[in-house]
């Protein structure tokens, strides 16, 4: 092996640095602020459970090695032997630590395989079994959100477009996050800078709103705030969301961070903290999360987020973790050989909302199966709370296919379903769109019989001809509605528009009760004034204390 000699080197000229001592420190100032340039920018955890961090090290290594050869005025001509005669006498220390981060993270990614931690990634996720009936209730028309995710961008892009003090210098944010906001399914996004010259013009009031597309209305409020949204994915330098948080936790790694409302409408960013419980790189999990006020920065970790909070699991990491449990129930050879009990989620996934939070709903097939589900979960997305329910029956996408056909020759596309309770039986609820991407009608299939299908023009229509439809396939017994009676005068009446129908609110003198009437049902709705007396039938299982009317006279 040929060894390094200095009275051999060949002189490279000015960049030749003969005192040791400032050949080092120079090398090692360079490799700094290399390395803060690099951190700066990509922003890596200083965290020895994260890969990119080693990544980081070992570069690190590779720069000040590489410089000190420049340094030295040396040009190399025995080959690999000679640089590493070089390396062994100039640059020890960066060499083993450079070796040291190749082998941790080679052992990172053994200890954490799923050959050898199978039952370890099944247990990611606790899964419990649940009663469909009881566990989702039936939920009134003005709670089903009737958009996708989709729809939601074409109304907040149009919507930008109507604002002509705005539509010049920002843009919607991808990010439409469904949230419960004061019991209300809708999705929420922030404004962003068109471009670097936008933001530079801006930077200093911040982004001025953030929208609220409501999923059932689908009416789409802008927010305008009086302090700007100064943090966010869209800024720059020591604002930049991702940058703001790196900063003041060092430590920390994150999943992507959610734009979310509190109840007052105060915008934040809620941003995932993500743990590894297997091995050194293995098990990806959430613990808590730290909430950045989107106007002044302010940051706080939580490891129990706030009620409020509504996303903090996102649908790809739970839809993974169940994966890894119903592949792994018995272990890491069942899954490839046998595969006894195996099961998997389907393509997709869609949001429920349930009691103030918001739950991710994914069917639940066995191994190699596309055609049909076994079951399917609902995971709540603050807790990860996750309950399975055994429904045999369709897939999604095959619920998707029986929907378009009842409809094929007007060529309406089908949405990814919502899972619904309908007459207690679990219900796949689809809108579909025609080609311009504007819901024309809606759909309901029954999971375990996806040939019972029912359509219509609005969502009480098609709710109706659907709970026929279960009576005559003898899949439920069709229910008449319990009648009460009540008479006496107008003292209030309130007015909403409801899937294109004005509904009309009645309250009467000495009740606590709004009796509500559509003007399609009974036209009279719209000449009623306060001060008139009405007798009214009314359907006694109507939810709270919204009746709805089945009778006025």
């Amino acid at each position: 092996m040929a060894s390094f000699d200095y009275s051999k080197a060949k002189d490279m000229g000015r960049f030749t640095i003969k005192t040791p001592f400032l050949r080092v420190l120079i090398n090692i100032v360079i490799t700094l602020i290399f390395g803060f340039v690099y951190f700066y920018v990509k922003l890596p955890a200083i965290n020895l459970q994260d890969s990119e961090f080693y990544f980081f090290i070992g570069t690190l290594a590779v720069v000040y090695m590489a410089l000190s050869l420049v340094t030295s005025g040396i040009k190399l001509e025995g080959g690999l032997s000679e640089y590493g005669s070089f390396v062994k006498k100039q640059c020890k220390i960066p060499a083993i630590v450079l070796v040291l981060a190749v082998i941790i993270t080679v052992f990172g990614g053994i200890t954490s395989w799923e050959v050898i931690r199978a039952g370890a990634y099944r247990d990611l996720i606790t899964v419990e079994n649940g009663d469909f009936a009881t566990d989702v209730k039936e939920i009134s028309y003005n709670k089903i959100p009737m958009l996708d995710s989709e729809s939601a961008k074409r109304l907040g892009d149009r919507k930008l477009g109507e604002l002509s003090d705005m539509v010049s210098q920002f843009e919607v944010a991808d990010n439409y996050t469904q949230i419960n906001f004061k019991n209300r399914p809708v999705r929420v996004t922030p404004l962003e800078y068109g471009d670097l010259i936008k933001w530079f013009n801006n930077r200093g009031a911040g982004l001025p709103a953030y929208l609220v597309i409501d999923m059932v209305t689908q009416e789409v409020d802008v927010v305008r705030l009086t302090d700007g949204i100064k943090y966010s994915p869209s800024e720059h330098f020591g604002r930049k969301l991702e940058r703001h948080l790196r900063f003041n936790y060092p430590t920390f790694m994150f999943a992507e961070a959610n734009f979310e409302i509190d109840e007052e409408g105060k915008p934040y960013w809620v941003c995932p903290r993500i743990v590894k419980k297997i091995g050194l790189f293995g098990g990806v999990d959430i613990n808590g999360a730290v909430l950045v006020d989107a106007i002044t920065g302010e940051c706080e970790y939580f490891e129990e987020v706030p009620t409020w909070v509504d996303h903090v699991y996102n649908a790809s990491l739970i839809m993974q973790q169940y994966d890894y449990h119903g592949t792994y129930i018995n272990g890491f050879l069942n899954s490839i050989f046998g595969q006894k009990n195996v099961t998997v989620t389907t393509t997709g996934y869609n949001y429920i909302a349930l009691n103030d939070d918001v739950y991710v709903y994914t069917g639940i097939t066995s191994a190699g199966s596309d055609q049909s589900n076994v079951g399917f979960i609902l995971c709540n997305q603050r807790t990860k709370d996750t309950k399975y329910y055994t429904v045999a029956g369709a897939t999604e996408y095959s619920a998707m296919s029986s929907a378009e056909g009842v409809v094929q020759h007007l060529g309406y596309r089908a949405t990814f379903p919502l899972l619904l309770n309908v007459s207690t039986k679990p219900t796949y609820f689809v809108a579909l769109k025609d080609n311009a991407q504007l819901v024309k009608m809606y759909a309901m299939v029954n999971v375990e019989q996806y040939q019972v299908v029912a359509t219509g023009a609005s969502l009480a229509e098609c709710e109706k001809n659907y709970i026929k439809l279960l009576a005559q396939n003898n899949i439920t017994q069709e229910v008449t509605p319990i009648e009460d009676g009540v008479s006496g005068k107008i003292v209030e009446i309130r007015d909403a528009v409801i899937e294109g129908n004005t509904v009309y609110y009645l309250k009467l003198e000495g009740s606590e009760n709004y009796y509500a009437i559509s003007a399609s049902d009974d036209q009279r709705a719209v000449t009623l004034n306060v001060g008139d007396v009405v007798e009214i039938t009314y359907d006694t299982e109507s939810d709270g204390k919204i009746k709805k009317v089945l009778s006025m006279k």
